[in-house]
């Protein structure tokens, strides 16, 4: 009897083990989702303590993000245009494609580090990231859809109900939740693990001789704009660019003010060497033409950024072999880790 009783205890015990194993193999192969800050990032701008990033939250917010639901033919998700091997651009597109294959009047900026903008898209139109996915929902020619429309097919899934219960706390689905998950995900697409990340943070990464030289040739020539750790000052600047598209006055179109005509928003310069073509209409192909834009490509107008007019010269002086170095600093920004990174890829 004492027998029986100690292998049964013995069985129980190697069960137990079983599952407090299985368990730990669960979580280390999913990892609670939690919004971090990079340890070279600044604080970010969006207040996260109104919408605190949850595994469940993420999840929803992932599921959205790459449902065609979202459109009116169901034919267009919000990952259609926002690729995640091209940092979440529409890769190859001058000009974004939407619904009926329409076009965009301008090139997918990337998904990443967005807890960190103060404004959204080319003119800064949307101001805050928890508004942002109204505007390509009801564009006619990105997803053609209304809001009202999107929340009643998800409301007669079998699927959506039950991420909402576990996301908030009931299977109601509103407009705030809707669009708390979707930013949620994107909050979560934070690319600070290049190249250059690593060296900054003294993590056994060195850059070559060419790289640093293009570091330091980039804080020179660039770094007016694209400062700081995400390269960008956040602004909105005529770089000098021949008007294509006369009626996208850029920033004008917000603010109404002459003063912005055809200024738009500085990107950031991470991952610039995927998110090609470049610019707001997607006009260059590679980064050797966009430094030959700043080198011998400006046209004058009134509102033309004045740092790019210098002692009676427009542009910025960079040789052809300065512009390599600049590239092969640039390419340093490459996050190969975010790209592939299986936690915001749809399959």
């Amino acid at each position: 009897m004492l027998k029986t009783i100690q292998k049964a205890a013995f069985c129980n015990l190697l069960f137990m083990s079983f599952l407090a194993q299985t368990a730990c193999n669960k979580t280390a192969e999913n990892p609670e989702i939690r919004f971090f800050v990079p340890k070279n990032f600044p604080q970010p701008t969006y207040d996260i303590n109104k919408n605190p990033v949850t595994t469940a939250g993420f999840e929803l917010g992932k599921a959205l993000f790459y449902d065609g639901i979202l459109s009116r033919d169901g034919s267009i998700s919000c990952g259609f245009c926002h690729q995640q091997t091209a940092a979440f651009t529409q890769h190859g597109h001058d000009l974004s494609h939407g619904i009926d294959d329409k076009l965009t009047k301008r090139n997918a900026l990337p998904i990443q580090n967005l807890a960190w903008e103060k404004e959204f898209f080319w003119d800064g139109g949307v101001f805050d990231l928890d508004l942002f996915a109204i505007a390509p929902i009801e564009a006619h020619n990105e997803m053609d859809e209304k809001l009202g429309n999107v929340l009643d097919k998800l409301r007669k899934t079998a699927k959506y109900p039950v991420l909402f219960e576990k996301a908030f706390g009931s299977k109601d689905i509103t407009t705030e939740r809707f669009l708390k998950a979707l930013s949620q995900f994107q909050l979560m697409c934070i690319s600070a693990n290049s190249k250059y990340d690593k060296y900054v943070r003294k993590e056994g990464v060195n850059l070559s001789s060419e790289e640093l030289q293009g570091l330091e040739l980039f804080k020179q020539k660039c770094a007016t704009c694209h400062t700081g750790e995400l390269f960008t000052d956040f602004s909105y600047r005529n770089n000098g660019l021949p008007i294509g598209n006369p009626e996208d006055k850029g920033r004008a179109l917000i603010t109404l003010n002459d003063n912005d005509n055809f200024k738009f928003k500085v990107p950031s310069l991470r991952n610039v060497e995927v998110t090609r073509p470049y610019m707001h209409d997607g006009r260059f192909r590679n980064l050797e033409d966009v430094l030959d834009h700043y080198n011998k490509g400006m046209v004058k107008s009134p509102t033309l950024d004045a740092s790019l007019e210098q002692n009676g010269r427009l542009g910025i002086t960079i040789t052809a072999e300065e512009r390599t170095k600049i590239v092969a600093f640039l390419k340093t920004l490459t996050d190969e880790q975010f790209l592939e990174d299986r936690k915001l890829s749809e399959f």
